[in-house]
């Protein structure tokens, strides 16, 4: 292994120790799995003050976290942007943000960094997510960032770099994943590290394309029509294909759980949805090599899933010599056989968020930087890139390979508005 996969193979290890200790459990009593995370809410009357907060993204995703963010209590929106003014507009006044904080134009999130804001929520189409952060980190505002972390090898290695950046400045940086501070994921996960499967052998993971697919209208004399309604996912440059804008849950929830990635990958890949205009694959077959010879099969599909695998999308189930174990992001959780046997539970996905939204707050009150959630997320990154290249190109090929090549994407932008 190169000295790159050796430090990289180092830093798992530190992930893996410090995982159940990064993210606090929500409450078993009073359970946020029946209230649809409520517990976690803490209210106003917890803060001495909102911290101020502007949403960069205003689409769907955006417009339904910024209402967990508002039943935190510990935030208070100032500023909105989007591309499309009208959708910058129409969540601005849902959020009480006045029409003069609320920017459009690619160059939008500048004007609102520079409005008075303190932290920042990223929700945008994923190939604009380092130079988003590169700007809040310059500008001295905490970072809480969608998933994936970026689309390509140079934009994650500069995602790295600025987590670790914003830990000498002082600023919180997280990104949003949600398995891995799930409760009962997390147990699934202590239980795997402590050595309830015995020895790893395989790993069988499913995506699910989005469901059906996303809409893939023709191309026009720009992308401005692609840039909304979740378009984008067809699109690699904008999105990074759908193994990387979707299947990345379950990709970084088995990164996390085994603290560890795989060093190669082999796989083929297709586009199957009604109208195919974008160039990104919906449907395809990954098997990842670890360096320990364990291997992982990852496949993501077009539709609803047939019985082979009951739990469906974003799963993955882990056969050991002496257990196996199954992580999910909306299916049951749990650990069977071997000297750990954990019954598990079903996850509830708004309320990891409503954790990790707690989280943030918490971080910036008690200065932490460890940044430890964008260190796990980088670390995915390049597990879910890895898929897609080996899927497209239809070839063996290596980590190593892939960094050395540092391939960038750029996304056609021309005619926009600023």
């Amino acid at each position: 292994m190169s000295e790159g996969g050796q430090i990289r193979r180092r830093a798992f290890l530190r992930l893996a120790q410090a995982g159940m200790t990064a993210l606090p459990f929500l409450p078993e009593s009073g359970s946020a799995q029946a209230t649809g995370g409520a517990g976690t809410d803490v209210g106003i009357d917890k803060y001495s003050r909102q911290i101020r907060l502007g949403l960069v993204g205003c689409g769907g995703r955006g417009a339904w976290i910024s209402n967990l963010f508002r039943a935190n209590g510990g935030f208070v929106f100032t500023a909105a942007a989007d591309y499309f003014e009208e959708r910058a507009m129409r969540v601005g006044q849902q959020l009480d943000v006045p029409a003069s904080a609320c920017f459009s134009g690619l160059e939008g999130y500048k004007r609102l960094m520079a409005s008075g804001v303190e932290a920042v929520v990223l929700q945008t189409p994923p190939c604009f997510f380092p130079e988003h952060a590169a700007a809040a980190l310059e500008a001295g505002l905490h970072i809480y960032m969608a998933k994936p972390v970026a689309i390509d090898i140079p934009g994650t290695r500069k995602i790295e770099a600025l987590y670790q950046k914003a830990a000498a400045s002082k600023i919180v940086f997280q990104a949003d994943y949600q398995l891995p501070c799930d409760p009962v994921n997390m147990e699934v996960a202590q239980r795997i590290r402590a050595g309830a499967l015995g020895k790893l052998q395989t790993v069988f993971s499913s995506g699910w394309a989005g469901g059906n697919g996303y809409q893939d209208p023709p191309l026009e004399a720009t992308v401005e029509n692609r840039l909304k309604d979740l378009v984008w996912c067809n699109d690699v440059a904008l999105g990074g294909d759908y193994i990387v804008h979707y299947d990345v849950h379950i990709l970084d929830a088995v990164v996390w759980a085994l603290g560890k990635a795989p060093v190669a990958a082999m796989g083929a890949s297709a586009a199957f949805r009604p109208s195919v205009h974008g160039d990104a694959r919906d449907s395809g077959t990954v098997v990842y090599v670890f360096d320990d010879g364990a291997l992982w099969c990852h496949q993501g599909v077009l539709g609803t899933y047939h019985d082979w695998i009951r739990a469906g999308r974003l799963t993955a189930s882990l056969q050991g010599t002496q257990g196996t174990a199954c992580l999910s992001y909306a299916g049951k959780a749990y650990v069977r056989g071997g000297p750990r046997h954990f019954s598990g539970g079903v996850p509830n996905p708004e309320a990891s968020v409503r954790t990790n939204i707690a989280v943030f707050r918490q971080a910036i009150d008690d200065g932490d930087y460890s940044g430890l959630h964008v260190e796990r997320a980088v670390s995915s990154n390049y597990t879910a890139i890895l898929g897609r290249e080996a899927a497209s190109r239809r070839r063996m090929i290596t980590l190593d390979e892939l960094m050395a090549e540092n391939r960038a994407l750029q996304p056609d932008l021309k005619g926009l508005r600023s």
